[in-house]
């Protein structure tokens, strides 16, 4: 990840100081990585699982302590697999934004969550 300042150079910083005391480097390809990622991120989802609609008041202080950790998890796995792959995560963001702009434009969006093909075919259907 080449970022050389900021807060998510400080994660991988801690990241990378936690798998190195660890020798776990050699276990961190990026297919594991994002493997690990989708684990982690389907044990995000388990605690929203059976909830009405997910929200804070639903999950409680104790339920909402593990979501916090499980965010976490996803967030380590993330900035890992960036270090590894070189991706500044940031960039990636702000390129990111730039295509869903103009795959989601708000003047014809808001309020909207269909896909973005979806507003295309009712374009060609006028």
């Amino acid at each position: 990840m080449s970022l050389h300042g900021g807060e998510l150079a400080q994660l991988r910083d801690i990241v990378r100081q936690f798998v190195d005391e660890r020798d776990w480097d050699q276990f961190h390809t990026p297919k594991n990585l994002a493997s690990a990622l989708s684990v982690e991120a389907a044990e995000l989802l388990e605690h929203f699982q059976w909830l009405q609609h997910g929200r804070i008041e639903e999950l409680g202080p104790d339920k909402l302590a593990e979501v916090k950790h499980e965010m976490a998890d996803v967030l380590v796995y993330l900035v890992r697999l960036a270090d590894k792959l070189d991706v500044d995560l940031l960039a990636a963001v702000q390129e990111k934004m730039v295509l869903n702009r103009a795959k989601y434009p708000a003047d014809q969006v808001r309020g909207d969550a269909r896909k973005y093909y979806e507003y295309k075919q009712d374009e060609y259907k006028r």
